[in-house]
């Protein structure tokens, strides 16, 4: 059996995508996602499937010591499990921009810190962090959104300078505006209309998140002395 990858945020989108191709490849998973029905829907082989909230740092291990008893180490931990609440500064619930940043950050440094240790031990070990083309740019009605991500953006880079004499990888994956049901989590019917006129111009449809797995594979699959720090992917029409 292959090594276990640990991906959050599974119950859909690019998670989703991840787990089928990794456990196609033989990986045991471990599978952490809101949504246990789905999850379960999967059917895949060799997978345990944990309903946790990624900013409780306490479940958040226990599931990760449970996968380990059945199916070894932690080879790759996905950080994926994110939250998108499009809105002006002016007038946005200030609880959005909390719950965005409690997940989309506090998650990300909850994963690492659970698998790092062992990692270290090890000398070897892969984290690939899903941040967003919004972590690289600005855009309107983004600004909590976009400042969680540029936190994803510099705490990768910074734990990989700290780690990478243990011959571990920090990866990031920087995705466009994708099929994904990240919009639906924006409590503003205007905005999320917004957005879909403004997915017209890429003819409707954004990038499918099957890419961004298959890329993330790709990252993962070169051989561990090779790392490709930064990945931004988005579909060709983007023009943002």
């Amino acid at each position: 059996m292959k090594k276990l990858i640990v991906i959050t945020g599974a119950s859909s989108g690019f998670g989703k995508e991840l787990a089928y191709l990794f456990s196609n490849a033989g990986h045991p998973l471990l599978l952490i996602g809101r949504r246990k029905e789905l999850m379960y829907s999967y059917g895949l082989p060799y997978t345990l499937i944990k309903k946790v909230d990624v900013t409780d740092y306490s479940a958040f291990e226990l599931a990760v010591k449970e996968a380990e008893i059945k199916f070894g180490p932690v080879d790759l931990l996905i950080n994926n499990a994110g939250v998108m609440h499009l809105g002006n500064v002016a007038n946005q619930n200030p609880l959005e921009w909390k719950n965005m940043l409690d997940t989309n950050v506090i998650g990300v440094l909850n994963g690492t810190k659970i698998v790092l240790e062992s990692m270290i031990e090890r000398k070897t070990g892969t984290i690939i962090n899903v941040s967003s083309i919004s972590g690289k740019k600005t855009f309107a009605n983004h600004a909590a959104y976009s400042a969680s991500k540029y936190g994803v953006h510099a705490l990768t880079e910074t734990i990989r300078e700290e780690v990478s004499d243990k011959n571990i990888r920090l990866l990031l994956v920087a995705p466009g505006a994708s099929e994904t049901e990240l919009l639906e989590h924006t409590t503003s019917s205007e905005l999320k209309e917004n957005y879909r006129e403004w997915k017209k111009t890429m003819g409707g449809l954004s990038l499918d998140p099957k890419y961004v797995a298959s890329s993330i594979n790709f990252m993962y699959d070169l051989p561990q002395e090779v790392a490709i720090r930064e990945l931004t992917i988005a579909a060709t029409k983007q023009n943002a």
